[in-house]
């Protein structure tokens, strides 16, 4: 095959020049049916055998290989479809995970969330009332014989108990930098509190909007909060000024209500879902949208959404009880994680989630109460894992950097899950 000048930027031509680097390799290999099977689909001009494509292929490698020694600390961590994990790198299977701490309120628990140092969790309720755990405490208390010496004194790992809003407590956040909690409610407010104060019962800082608020996310510096509610318009919030930004262009707003907000690591971009069933891509500057996914789910209700640590990938969880990893450039779902709900539809919305790792996909599965896994790069469905609530769980957060996640459940109660060292 003649040598080819590549453009970078062309890639339909680059296309082009790998199929017909494939068919002549199939061709030398002795798969003539292959390659002309692929040369018909790709309509290919005439191809003579040569195994170039192999030779690029162990150069392409060994060139890779190079650069990861070179750059390994720039690599982010977390899932690339583009590289192979190694087996032995993953992490432990979330089936191992045993329930370390149960926490219960007086009516549905439906909300959750981890600290960003994965030291603290919270729990909020249809009863109003909002629950700040320890998590070191919390593991003391399944474990006391793993309690250093000395240390035998935790004390109980509820260490805040709120009572600020005037109903269901509907999504938590904690503040990316400082030790301040984020509460959205059907009363219509959004709430901060300062939870480095012992005392503190009442929030120092309140966004009231006129409809139910549904979700919310913080700005990577915790400057900006975007906020969704019962109406159809996205609004983000200055934290410290208050003031309310939404998007100039009403034609780039949702249908519906905003079920669910999230920021990028990098927060270049943040996503939203919806009633509507459609998920939009936001520039994180502009605040305009740039790109629309119509109908992800089948025109089911959009129930979750999450980034990448790269950035690149989104995953998304539906009413229709499937879940999905869209690459972002090409607006196309590259991943489907299918066996979860035996109707096939949900009556109750809940999210899917990575493990700390993003080497699994964790989501609940709403008929039996057990838990759904995947291996996140392949889609295969790992063990099924009872939950152990009576009720549908309403939401799952994984830690962002340890082995635990929390279950919400219509049971009244809030699981906290672990995997310890020595579970097999």
């Amino acid at each position: 095959m003649r040598d080819e000048i590549l453009d970078p930027s062309n890639l339909v031509k680059n296309r082009e020049i790998l199929y017909r680097l494939m068919i002549s390799q199939l061709m030398y290999d002795g798969l003539e049916k292959f390659a002309m099977e692929l040369s018909m689909l790709v309509k290919a001009d005439q191809c003579a055998p040569s195994e170039r494509l192999l030779h690029v292929m162990i150069a392409g490698m060994q060139t890779l290989s190079d650069k990861d020694k070179t750059h390994s600390d720039d690599v982010l961590p977390g899932i690339d479809l583009e590289f192979e994990p190694e087996a032995s790198a993953l992490a432990p299977e979330p089936h191992s995970y045993e329930t370390a701490y149960v926490t219960s309120h007086k009516q549905a628990c439906r909300a959750g969330a981890f600290s960003y140092d994965g030291s603290l969790v919270a729990t909020g309720s249809v009863d109003a009332s909002i629950k700040i755990l320890d998590v070191e405490r919390m593991l003391a208390k399944s474990a006391p014989e793993d309690i250093e010496p000395g240390r035998e004194q935790q004390g109980h790992p509820v260490i805040r108990t709120l009572y600020d809003h005037t109903d269901e407590v509907s999504y938590l956040e904690f503040h990316p930098k400082e030790h301040i909690l984020a509460s959205a409610s059907r009363d219509g407010t959004v709430k901060l509190f300062d939870i480095a104060k012992p005392s503190v019962k009442k929030a120092h800082k309140v966004f009231t909007d006129c409809e139910p608020v549904l979700c919310l996310s913080f700005h990577p510096t915790g400057d900006y909060i975007a906020i969704g509610t019962e109406h159809n318009v996205l609004r983000v919030y200055d934290v410290h000024t208050t003031q309310c930004f939404v998007s100039a262009i009403p034609s780039q707003q949702h249908k519906a209500g905003v079920t669910c907000v999230k920021y990028s690591p990098t927060a270049k971009l943040y996503a939203t879902g919806s009633y509507d069933g459609d998920i939009k891509v936001w520039d994180g500057i502009s605040g305009r949208c740039i790109n629309t996914i119509a109908e992800a789910h089948g025109g089911a209700a959009i129930c979750s959404l999450e980034f990448t640590c790269n950035g690149k990938y989104l995953l998304s969880s539906g009413m229709d009880s499937l879940v999905y990893l869209w690459e972002l450039c090409t607006s196309r779902p590259i991943q489907t994680y299918t066996g979860a709900g035996t109707t096939g539809k949900q009556e109750h919305q809940t999210e899917a989630v990575f493990n700390h790792t993003e080497d699994y996909v964790l989501f609940p599965d709403e008929a039996t109460t057990s838990l759904c896994s995947w291996n996140s790069r392949n889609g295969c469905r790992l063990t099924l894992n009872s939950l152990g609530h009576n009720g549908p769980v309403r939401y799952i957060t994984h830690s962002p950097n340890a082995p635990a996640f929390l279950t919400c459940s219509d049971d009244f109660r809030a699981r906290f899950w672990y995997r310890r060292a020595n579970n097999q």
